[in-house]
């Protein structure tokens, strides 16, 4: 029987990739370091947009096929990161994709179209419960996920968000459920966000080096509505040198990320201080920043 690592870590994500996008380098750097990395993914991503032509057909208003498409994406990125505890909430199938639409005003809201199972609709107690039973087992002293708006209105990030933030509660209730464990209080919450000044400074690079197609419409130094003000990060995971695996976990996810494109054609360097840094809001717990006011390393402090 393998050792239970000293640091742990819990990842809950709406959908595959999502843990790529915004954690893929901190998740890489920490399983490199010898901590323990699960990931809960909440849907199969049944509703998402499908960038290969040729795989149209696995749409959900087609084959409806997408989702055990993307489990193998995910499996492939997870492979890519070093991730070996990957698991779908309730079990793979058990809530789908819910969908999603824009607002005229540029953030994300629910759709008219909402399949049976859909992760929005699920209710609350239940879905917090399954994943009560994951803290309980895993024991995380640190847990990552979205904040109360998704951080751009997704129903399944704003619902992830929900239950994950319930579940923490219920996992450490000492009365609650004993029959899914040893009830655990997980020390430590933090919320993926994208630093102000470095979304300025990608997009800059990215229009200096001819690329007016990539993050259209967005002014470098114009409104950023996904930013999230420097001042209010607790955390920053500097790990340019894990960039390449998060680079190749986003290619494994070729259904939803182009990966070809201007962006990623940026210079080695640039390319890893974009991808390589990943920024965090603190939720739960006591920060325990360095010198310039950030912490380094989740695990800070406990």
């Amino acid at each position: 029987m393998s050792e239970t690592p000293d640091r742990r870590l819990l990842l809950v994500h709406a959908h595959p990739d999502d843990e790529s996008i915004g954690t893929g380098a901190t998740m890489a750097k920490y399983v490199a370091e010898g901590a323990g990395v699960t990931l809960v993914t909440c849907t199969g991503g049944e509703r998402g947009e499908i960038l290969v032509p040729a795989l149209t057909h696995l749409a959900h208003d087609q084959e409806d096929t997408l989702a055990e498409h993307r489990r193998g994406e995910l499996a492939e990125a997870m492979a890519a990161l070093g991730v070996t505890d990957h698991r779908f909430l309730g079990g793979f199938g058990r809530f789908s994709d819910s969908g999603m639409v824009w607002h005229e005003d540029g953030h994300a809201v629910i759709g008219d179209d909402v399949p049976g199972n859909a992760f929005w609709n699920a209710d609350l107690t239940e879905a917090a419960t399954l994943l009560v039973e994951v803290i309980r087992e895993v024991r995380p002293q640190v847990l990552i996920t979205y904040d109360q708006f998704g951080n751009y209105g997704h129903p399944d990030h704003i619902q992830a968000h929900r239950v994950a933030t319930y579940a923490t509660h219920l996992a450490a209730v000492p009365t609650y459920r004993l029959d899914l464990g040893t009830p655990w209080e997980i020390a430590k919450i933090y919320w993926v966000s994208r630093s102000e000044s470095r979304w300025r400074h990608t997009l800059h690079a990215i229009r200096e080096a001819g690329d007016t197609t990539s993050f259209r419409g967005l002014d470098p130094d114009g409104p950023l509505p996904m930013a999230t003000p420097d001042q209010d990060l607790a955390a920053e995971i500097d790990a340019p040198e894990y960039a390449d695996r998060k680079v190749a976990a986003l290619h494994a996810h070729r259904t939803q990320i182009e990966v070809d494109g201007p962006f990623f054609a940026l210079s080695n360097r640039e390319g890893n201080e974009v991808l390589g840094v990943e920024s965090f809001r603190i939720a739960k717990g006591t920060p325990a920043p360095g010198p310039d006011g950030l912490e380094s390393d989740l695990f800070a402090g406990l």
